[in-house]
């Protein structure tokens, strides 16, 4: 292998790389707003649930 051809495949390498990584913070982005979207429907869910049983209690 020359210098060319090791420069050639490094170059290839490092972009095929840098682009998963790319792909990867993405994606990672994309999960963080859905967790906290699922927490936000959690937190509702219990306050309604919570507001059910004092109602419950109540009567």
């Amino acid at each position: 292998m020359n210098l060319q051809d090791f420069e050639a495949q490094y170059r290839e390498a490092m972009a095929e790389t840098l682009n998963d990584l790319q792909t990867a913070v993405l994606l990672l982005a994309q999960v963080q707003q859905r967790i906290s979207k699922i927490g936000s429907s959690v937190q509702h869910i219990s306050e309604r649930v919570e507001e059910f049983i004092a109602e419950q209690k109540a009567e």
